[in-house]
C-alpha cells in the first residue's frame, strides 16, 4: 500500500486528541467516545460494555468474527492517604513508575474538575550526598498547594480520585512520536486506521470485524477477558507496544533485539497460534512490510493471552509495535512502524478466509 495513504492530517489530528485525553485504567470512557467518534464512518455498528470496552463492527451478520484489537487504558496513580499537612500519598493504578514521578506535574481528576499538582522533591542541597535516597512509593509526594488535610478535601480531592500526567503528544525530528499513554492508545489509533482504510479501499470481507478497543489491559487483561465471551471471535490478531531495546541499560541477552524504525515485532509464544502467525509473516514478506521477531516465553503480557485461552481456544497473534521509554511520558515509536502495523494487519486481513480455523490437523 502506497504510504501516503495510510496517515492523513485527519488522523494525526485524531491521534493527537485521543493520546492527550486522559484515560486511566477504570475512567477510559471519555477517550472512547473520541475512538467511536473517529470510527463511526467506518464501521456499520458499535458494541460497548459496562465496563467501558468498546467495539466497532464491519459485516455484524457474518457468522465468522475476525478481531483485531489495542487496548485504551494508561497507567495513573490513586490518592491512597493525605497528610495533617496536606501531603498526598499515592498507590499505583496499573504499572506507574515511581522512579519517573519526582518534579513531574500531575492532574488529579476529580468531580469538580482537574486539580494539579507535583510531585515534589528534595532540593540537592538538602540531600545526604552519602546516603542519596532515590524515589520510592515510600517517599514521593504529591504537593497540591495545601497546608492542612481539609484545605485538600476542600479541593474536591479524596482518597480514590485517579491521577494522571498532563504530558502532551509532540513529534521529534519529523518522525519520532512522543507522548504518555502510547502504551496503548497507539494500538486504538492502529486498528481505527485499519478500519478506515477498509472504507475507502472499498473492500468487502468475507466476514465480520470486530474492531475491539479494550480497557483494563494494564491491571491484568481484564477488558479483553470481558469482550472476548461477548464477541466469542475465530481469530483475534492483537496489537501492543514492545520495548525497544537499543536504548542505554537494556539488556539485550535477556530482553532480546528489538529497534523502533525497524518494522513490526511479531510474537512467538505459546499463546500465538502458529498457523496464523506465519499468515502474518508470508504476508510481510510478500508485500515487502519490514518486520521484526520477538520470543515470549510463557507468556506475551499482553490481550493476546486473554483471547487465546478464551472460548475453548481462539487462534491469536500479536504484532507488537516498537517503542522507547514504556510507562514513562516520553514514550517514543516510529512513524514507519506505526504505518507499517497498520499496512500488516490491513494486508493479513485480506487474506483470512471465511471458516479458516488454522488447525494443525488438516
Amino acid at each position: 500500500m502506497d504510504k501516503a495513504k495510510i496517515l492523513n492530517k485527519k488522523s494525526m489530528d485524531f491521534l493527537e486528541k485521543y493520546l492527550n485525553n486522559a484515560a486511566p485504567t477504570g475512567y477510559e470512557a471519555e477517550g472512547q467516545k473520541l475512538w467511536m467518534e473517529y470510527l463511526k464512518p467506518y464501521v456499520d455498528e458499535f458494541i460497548t460494555d459496562i465496563y467501558g470496552t468498546a467495539v466497532g463492527v464491519i459485516n455484524p451478520d457474518a457468522p465468522f468474527k475476525v478481531v483485531i484489537e489495542g487496548h485504551a487504558d494508561e497507567i495513573s496513580w490513586y490518592v491512597n492517604y493525605i497528610t495533617d499537612d496536606g501531603l498526598i500519598y499515592v498507590v499505583r493504578n496499573g504499572g506507574s513508575d515511581h522512579q519517573i514521578a519526582a518534579s513531574k506535574r500531575v492532574n488529579i481528576h476529580t468531580k469538580n474538575g482537574i486539580v494539579k499538582g507535583v510531585f515534589g522533591w528534595p532540593a540537592i542541597h538538602t540531600r545526604d550526598k552519602e546516603k542519596e535516597e532515590a524515589p520510592k512509593m515510600n517517599n514521593i509526594c504529591i504537593d497540591v498547594g495545601c497546608s492542612t488535610k481539609e484545605e485538600v478535601e476542600n479541593l474536591g480531592v479524596h482518597v480514590g480520585c485517579v491521577i494522571t500526567y498532563p504530558d502532551d503528544f509532540f513529534i521529534l525530528n519529523e518522525d519520532k512520536f512522543v507522548c504518555r499513554a502510547l502504551d496503548n492508545r497507539i494500538g486504538g489509533f492502529m486498528i481505527a486506521q485499519v478500519a478506515r482504510l477498509l472504507k475507502e479501499n472499498k473492500k468487502k470481507l468475507p466476514f465480520g470485524l470486530y474492531v475491539t478497543n479494550s480497557v483494563q489491559e494494564e491491571i491484568g487483561l481484564r477488558g479483553a477477558e470481558m469482550i472476548t465471551q461477548r464477541i466469542k471471535p475465530n481469530v483475534a490478531i492483537v496489537t501492543d507496544v514492545t520495548h525497544d531495546t537499543t536504548t542505554p541499560m537494556i539488556e539485550k541477552k535477556t530482553n532480546g533485539l528489538a529497534k523502533i524504525g525497524a518494522g513490526p515485532v511479531i510474537a512467538y509464544a505459546p499463546a500465538v497460534q502458529n498457523n496464523l502467525r506465519e499468515l502474518l509473516i508470508e504476508t510481510a514478506e510478500e508485500k515487502q512490510i519490514p518486520f521484526q521477531r520477538a520470543a515470549n516465553s510463557r507468556f506475551t503480557g499482553t490481550d493476546t493471552d486473554a483471547f487465546a485461552y478464551s472460548n475453548g481456544g481462539v487462534p491469536s497473534a500479536l504484532i507488537s509495535l516498537p517503542l522507547r521509554y514504556m510507562h514513562t511520558t516520553v514514550e517514543m515509536v516510529h512513524k514507519n512502524d506505526v504505518e507499517n502495523v497498520i499496512n500488516l494487519i490491513y494486508e493479513s486481513l485480506l487474506k483470512i478466509q471465511e471458516g479458516e480455523n488454522f488447525s494443525y490437523f488438516k
